[in-house]
């Protein structure tokens, strides 16, 4: 009887109560390499985990021209180029200081670095670093960041 209970949970009223997941953009800065690529990663300020910049999408911006904002405000960059065809989507647990953690869905976009700036929103906050494609592949923890680092 119980894995009838937890069947009809699982397949009948679980999805009638959950919300669906927020929508947020990422910027996939990069910089061309002799060896390929290297990709940007920051530091998230609650945890400290590597993540790259992202945030929720604003009013009069497409969804890449959003990202290329949230890259500069997060992690000083300037970019050269902004791709308008998303790279994937992952999904992470956002912590909130107000709230519930809140599943996110989160698109993302290429950013080509032209420079950094030292002088930014969000300067002494996070940490930045430069680090090829594969290596900033294992120090995310989303397995669907991951994949498209390891696409990219």
């Amino acid at each position: 009887m119980t894995t009838l209970f937890s069947k009809a949970w699982d397949e009948v009223f679980k999805p009638l109560i959950k919300r669906p997941n927020k929508f947020q953009v990422a910027a996939l800065c990069y910089r061309k390499t002799d060896g390929g690529k290297d990709v940007l990663l920051i530091t998230s300020r609650g945890t400290g985990r590597w993540i790259l910049p992202k945030g929720w999408p604003m009013d009069g911006m497409s969804a890449a021209e959003a990202a290329r904002m949230e890259a500069w405000e997060e992690a000083g960059v300037e970019a050269k180029a902004v791709g308008e065809t998303s790279l994937g989507t992952f999904d992470y647990i956002k912590d909130r200081d107000e709230g519930l953690p809140t599943p996110c869905d989160t698109v993302v976009y290429p950013v080509e670095v032209a420079d950094l700036s030292d002088d930014y929103p969000e300067a002494g906050e996070r940490e930045r670093r430069w680090l090829p494609v594969d290596e900033a592949a294992e120090l995310v923890e989303e397995d669907g960041l991951k994949d498209i680092l390891r696409r990219f």
